[in-house]
């Protein structure tokens, strides 16, 4: 465990991050219809240009927050990490595998093309993977079914008392016009089986309801730690299936700039278009970051700009040397 000055010394770190990075401009905040890439809500968007949040949790059970890390903000597509993980769990990775594949799309989140040698969308990290990954989900009805995908999330991020936001969902529900075509084009072509609006739905739901940059962290931990909360001690995913979603993360999980991220951060990580960036550091932490200008591909620009500088500061890229890699608990950074 961390010494009290080490605790300090992460958190005087942190807060430096949240100052700096305060000082760079946002990114764009207005929705993303007027760039023709998106459909999300526009109080999604929001005027909140300067919330910003930093949250880091250790596989020992540490929390460190910086900055607005109690601010909630619906989940999106971060959804889609633990929708996938609970479909793997219910029917394991081969039945996924037949329905959803695991490529990079190279396509923005709702695009419309899909994997037409297998016949199935491109990676659960799009929306048209989500909403076979939602349909997959096992329960008594459409309400077992959602209920028990925001009790996954609860798990993970240990806390009970998460649930879907009416208002959220509603507002997501009348804008979902693309996610409906999506959804009929691919149950004309059988890659869907159910009622659909049951499936828009469920899939939505899930991307409404609330978590903080500190529930973030907790939740990245939990998967760092082989599917095991490391704040409650549950083991909340199997270990397998949780390897499964991080590589599924690292190569899928920030839209069409999936490659430059392995490439230039190199950890399994997953954004929404509500600012939020999901980042995990397999067997040591998991990272929330909150902000929410966006950029081009519709991922938050501080919260790439700090995963970027972690990253680089303490030697985390996955393919890092030995030389390069830095104990976080040390909260110095890797040399050279």
């Amino acid at each position: 465990m961390p010494t009290p000055e080490i605790r300090r010394r992460i958190a005087r770190r942190l807060d430096e991050l949240v100052a700096r990075c305060r000082a760079e401009p946002p990114g764009s905040v207005a929705n993303l219809y007027a760039s023709g890439r998106g459909y999300y809500p526009p109080q999604e968007a929001g005027p909140e240009r300067e919330e910003f949040a930093i949250s880091v949790a250790t596989v020992d059970g540490e929390r460190y927050d910086a900055g607005d890390a109690d601010v909630a903000f619906a989940l999106q597509s971060l959804s889609k990490v633990f929708a996938y993980g609970l479909a793997l769990a219910d029917h394991g990775r081969d039945a996924v595998l037949s329905r959803v594949g695991v490529e990079p799309s190279g396509d923005a989140f709702n695009s419309l093309r899909f994997d037409e040698r297998h016949l199935r969308p491109y990676n659960p990290m799009v929306n048209a993977g989500a909403l076979v990954t939602s349909e997959l989900i096992a329960g008594d009805g459409q309400a077992g079914a959602l209920e028990r995908a925001v009790a996954l999330q609860r798990a993970f991020a240990g806390r009970e008392d998460l649930a879907v936001d009416e208002a959220t969902l509603e507002a997501e529900m009348a804008t979902a016009d693309r996610n409906r075509g999506t959804a009929y084009l691919m149950r004309s072509a059988g890659m869907l089986h159910g009622d659909v609006d049951a499936t828009i739905e469920r899939y939505l739901a899930q991307c409404s309801v609330h978590v903080t940059a500190g529930d973030l962290a907790v939740m990245g931990a939990s998967l760092a730690d082989g599917g095991r909360n490391p704040m409650t001690g549950e083991q909340v995913l199997p270990r397998r299936r949780a390897r499964d979603v991080l590589s599924v993360m690292l190569t899928c999980g920030m839209y069409d700039y999936a490659g430059h991220w392995a490439f230039d951060v190199g950890l399994p990580a997953k954004s929404g278009v509500s600012g939020g960036i999901l980042m995990v550091v397999p067997g040591k932490v998991g990272v929330g970051v909150l902000s929410r200008g966006l950029d081009a591909y519709g991922n938050s620009v501080r919260g790439t700009s700090v995963c970027r500088e972690l990253s680089d500061r303490l030697g985390l890229h996955v393919f890092a040397t030995e030389a390069e890699d830095a104990v976080l608990a040390t909260g110095e950074p890797a040399e050279g």
